[in-house]
């Protein structure tokens, strides 16, 4: 392994890993290598799984519309359907919201009470206002994601999983460093997909990091009486307390918390379950029988809360797909295809072509004292 010199070494095989791989290993000779003992094991696999045309605001918006075609056609999409929900005092949010993303191209459409009530039988007299996005739908998240890997396996890509990182050195124009085990591997582009990591990833190779912050967002899925029905919509508040939707019978709820944390294997903490059970009893009648499971993940936001594709502009070799935040398995096919053409100087295609590569470009924030290697 250590007489290769591989193209990209990409590291961390979560979906962003995963899928900016697979668009890559067609063109270039490509190394995954992943930290945990399977793919996906951090944020990929605890996502709560929906397509939402809204999420993550307007800047992310061509990104999720450009790749609901692709996860569409591919069968990775099934119909849900998203309210945005407030009450009598929300109405100026609610305006926000609308004029928000009003020109952006994502479907909305303003509801009443009676609306409300229609999609959600449970919801109480106070919640009165709503926004439907009718396009929202479940993403298939795990099929999405073994998709890339197949993908990348049969472009000749190569993933090695218990394979830590642990040193990164770079000299005449090669980068060499050593994975967990002893392992050695050479690569002339490193590939920071590490998600909650990408920082202390860049800090090993000299790079000055971007301010890319980990955050724990914690999911509960409740048993409740009536059973939750399948045709219920994503249910989201409208100043960003909870959103819940339904699964096999049960519901999925969350308190849409954003809570600092170190890059780890997060775990759901009760206070944070507890607040999300608070929520919910306040906006519906259901009967909570029992909390069944709970969970939490790391999503990871840069300072300006849009994602990061591109090379460093002051360490040569060193490329930055991160700060993903919440929405980065929605926007997987897009930024997947974005990045690779970026890497490898390829022009834009249908599906990037309405796409602005310099918004998500790690240029856009000023640094200084950044790590010059060769």
């Amino acid at each position: 392994m250590a007489d290769a010199v591989y193209d990209f070494a990409v590291i961390g095989a979560g979906m962003a890993g995963a899928s900016i791989a697979a668009e890559l290993a067609p063109h270039a000779r490509v190394l995954v290598l992943e930290a945990e003992d399977t793919p996906g094991y951090h944020a990929t696999g605890r996502s709560a799984a929906f397509w939402e045309e809204c999420y993550g605001g307007p800047g992310v918006v061509p990104l999720t519309l450009a790749s609901g075609t692709y996860l569409r056609e591919h069968g990775f999409l099934r119909p849900r359907g998203a309210l945005y929900v407030g009450r009598a005092g929300d109405k100026a949010a609610m305006d926000g919201f609308v004029e928000t993303f009003s020109g952006t191209g994502v479907t909305i459409e303003r509801l009443g009470r009676e609306g409300l009530a229609r999609r959600v039988p449970q919801v109480r007299e106070a919640w009165c206002d709503a926004i439907y996005e009718p396009a929202c739908a479940d993403i298939d998240v795990a099929g999405l994601h073994q998709h890339y890997l197949k993908a990348l396996r049969h472009a000749g890509g190569e993933l090695i999983c218990r394979a830590r990182v642990e040193a990164l050195s770079r000299a005449n124009g090669i980068w060499e460093g050593v994975a967990a085990s002893g392992r050695i591997f050479r690569a002339a582009t490193i590939v920071n997909a590490a998600g909650a990591w990408a920082d202390p990833v860049a800090q090993m190779a000299g790079v000055q990091p971007l301010g890319i912050d980990p955050k724990r967002r914690t999911v509960a899925q409740l048993r409740v009486d009536p059973a939750a029905p399948d045709d219920l919509p994503l249910v989201l508040d409208i100043n960003g307390g909870f959103y819940f939707k339904p699964d096999g019978g049960r519901l999925w709820l969350s308190p849409h918390d954003e809570i600092p944390s170190v890059p780890c294997d997060a775990a759901a903490e009760e206070i944070d379950v507890a607040l999300a059970i608070d929520r919910f009893e306040q906006v519906t009648a259901w009967r909570i029988e029992a909390v069944e499971r709970r969970w939490a993940g790391l999503r990871s936001f840069a300072p300006d809360r849009l994602p990061v594709y591109g090379p460093d502009p002051e360490v040569a070799g060193f490329f930055w797909f991160a700060g993903q935040g919440g929405f980065g398995i929605q926007t997987a096919p897009a930024a997947a295809r974005l990045g690779a053409q970026i890497a490898l100087g390829q022009q834009p295609d249908g599906m990037t072509r309405t796409i602005d590569p310099p918004a998500y470009a790690p240029r856009r924030f000023a640094r200084t004292g950044a790590a010059q290697t060769g």
